[in-house]
């Protein structure tokens, strides 16, 4: 297995890992905090499920990040102001992640130290608003800025570098404007987040990240200019360099 073959490989794993991380967590594991505002007053039964789950979620961050920085020599050579811009949507898409984690571990934290010491309706109210800041970062960053990052942006890159089949990009490039327009309009209170319009907006992403990762794990990059062995990187669509007669 040479190194392009590793790249395409670890990369492919670390996209599966952030799919199957990604689920338990945000449709099961912190439901009963999600759906119960008195859980911070509650007995606790659940702690252990959603200490699980933002463990998950911290798998996800980490596989997030590796997946930028894995491709990132790769995709560089297609164009490397969007391959940094790649990596950044998947700091900034962590980072939104990480919000939402601690929003969640802190309503676990207030209801063990105060829960029979604070005032029921003032703990309920943060707990409240605790949930709120989880929904809002799961919107805008999964829910919005992956549609730019890991579907848009990456979508092109596979594309245009041809380092995968075109119909596999191409759900990308249809899976990035749809996740955007789905989050605009949930922002804005055009359509209920979670509603089937904005479920049905996912489904290119979904199978596009998951066959991303498949392919990149069985069948590698396709051959491409870009991962040439040549010396100096080729650019698709750019002319190289012709070399010139050094001077006697």
């Amino acid at each position: 297995m040479n190194s392009t073959r590793r790249t395409a490989f670890v990369a492919g794993v670390l996209f599966i890992i952030t799919f199957v991380v990604s689920i338990p967590a945000a449709l099961l594991l912190y439901t009963p905090v999600l759906d119960n505002a008195r859980y911070i007053i509650g007995a606790g039964a659940a702690d252990n499920r959603i200490a699980f789950g933002a463990f998950l979620e911290m798998i996800l961050i980490v596989a997030n990040i590796g997946s930028g920085v894995v491709l990132f020599p790769i995709l560089k050579r297609q164009n490397e102001k969007l391959a940094f811009g790649y990596v950044t949507a998947r700091l900034v898409e962590s980072g939104f992640i990480a919000v939402g984690i601690l929003s969640l571990l802190a309503i676990v934290t207030l209801r063990h130290d105060l829960g029979g010491a604070a005032d029921a309706g003032s703990l309920v109210a943060i707990g409240a608003a605790l949930v709120a800041i989880h929904d809002w970062t799961f919107l805008l960053g999964p829910g919005w800025v992956v549609g730019v990052g890991n579907v848009l942006i990456l979508g092109y890159l596979m594309y245009r570098s041809g380092l995968v089949p075109r119909w596999l990009a191409m759900l990308g490039l249809i899976g990035g404007p749809l996740i955007i327009a789905s989050g605009t309009a949930v922002l804005f209170g055009a359509i209920e987040p979670g509603s089937s319009l904005q479920v049905i907006a996912t489904v290119p992403e979904f199978f596009w990240e998951l066959g991303l990762g498949i392919y990149l794990i069985v069948k590698g990059f396709k051959p491409s200019p870009i991962i040439s062995d040549r010396e100096e990187p080729v650019v698709v669509g750019e002319a190289s360099p012709t070399p010139t007669r050094a001077s006697a």
